[in-house]
């Protein structure tokens, strides 16, 4: 195709900037704002018939719209979507810099608080997302990008931008590589155990996913691959919290990875979880455990969870300002007997306010003494 193509007599490609599973990308000029963008152009499998290309771009369509409702600066922005010659065109946001896959391949791995930074941007993308019931389905080193501009988060966290790319690209990704392979959506060692088994992709399947591209940057190891992405696959849909890799190695991370990595997806925490948990980690901090979708719920209502493992906290364990000072709702009760809760009866804490009114009252009483002896007098 010739770089100078001008597609839906707006955008001018000037320059081919890589190829994938599912197209070609390319840099352009968008005359009407005279501004630089990015533009996917989505090549339907050719194994796939043509009323099945219609439909798939149908949906794509509407789920690359969909996309488009995610304004978050960790997510790249989708401006356009383009149905022409038969085929669909993403236009999006241009975001120069280098993926996280080139610099694993270039480094092997990057040290943990860096790790941490960059997975707190991205479960932050996630965050955005979710909340809008969208889910990324594809999260890999590939897809994350460490844009040259800006700074990391407006709070003074410096290093690059990190952005989250190709929400809303999963989608023909799953109908073409399931057309020639029959395999589920996604790189294979960053599929969830319950999709891995042929359940639908959801929240919990991207924070599974974030988890192992964590685990992936900070040891420069892949912890579930395999020989071929059928083995890959297979040892995934029989995981069980017993196969969790050695966590260790990740550092401060690893009580992050160990909640990321449960093989129940119910009791993976959430994107909000983990985002405030790894900016300890990213500051030098070793955050605990982290809490499942329903501690983390507790955390945001004040309701307590429906089901919490003995022993295991109910808090995001240091995570943010407020943590270790989580309050109760206004009508909660008093402690159980027998909690080791200090008692309210007589004789108990009265606080720090008794010591200056005794002294006050003991004044007070010397003073109307003194007072009745001059009038004696």
């Amino acid at each position: 195709m010739d770089t100078e193509r001008l597609l839906a007599d707006r955008y001018r490609l000037t320059a081919e900037l890589g190829r994938g599973e599912v197209g070609v990308v390319w840099q352009a000029h968008d005359e009407a704002l005279g501004r630089q963008v990015a533009v996917k152009e989505i090549r339907a499998a050719e194994e796939l018939a043509p009323d099945e290309v219609r439909r798939l771009y149908t949906r794509l369509e509407q789920e690359a719209m969909t996309a488009g409702r995610i304004s978050h600066r960790n997510a790249t922005t989708v401006h356009n979507v383009v149905v022409e010659d038969g085929r669909l065109w993403i236009v999006m946001e241009l975001v120069r810099g280098l993926s996280l896959k080139d610099v694993l391949a270039a480094e092997g791995s990057v040290s943990p608080a860096r790790a941490a930074r960059i997975g707190a941007e991205a479960a932050s993308a996630l965050r955005n997302a979710h909340e809008a019931g969208i889910w990324h389905r594809d999260i890999k080193p590939a897809n994350i990008l460490l844009g040259n501009g800006g700074t990391s988060r407006a709070e003074g966290r410096g290093g690059n931008r990190v952005v989250l790319t190709d929400f809303g690209i999963s989608l023909v990704k799953a109908d073409t590589v399931h057309a020639r392979t029959g395999e589920p959506v996604g790189a294979p060692e960053f599929t969830a155990p319950e999709c891995a088994r042929g359940a639908a992709p959801g929240p919990a399947s991207d924070m599974w996913s974030l988890g192992v591209l964590l685990y992936l940057a900070a040891t420069g190891v892949s912890p579930f691959r395999r020989d071929t992405a059928a083995k890959t696959l297979r040892a995934l849909a029989s995981y069980t919290d017993a196969d969790l890799p050695p966590v260790r190695e990740a550092g401060p991370l690893a009580a992050v990875l160990e909640g990321l990595l449960r093989a129940d997806p119910e009791e993976r925490p959430t994107a909000a979880a983990v985002e405030r948990l790894l900016w300890v980690a990213a500051a030098g901090g070793t955050p605990r455990p982290a809490p499942g979708p329903s501690a983390d719920r507790a955390d945001r209502t004040g309701e307590s969870p429906r089901s919490a493992p003995s022993g295991d906290p109910a808090d995001d364990g240091g995570a943010g300002p407020d943590a270790g000072r989580r309050r109760a709702p206004a009508d909660a009760p008093g402690p159980p007997a027998g909690s080791g809760s200090a008692p309210s009866a007589p004789g108990g804490d009265r606080g720090p306010w008794v010591l200056p009114v005794t002294i006050l009252v003991v004044l007070v009483a010397l003073l109307a003494a003194l007072a009745a002896a001059v009038a004696a007098r």
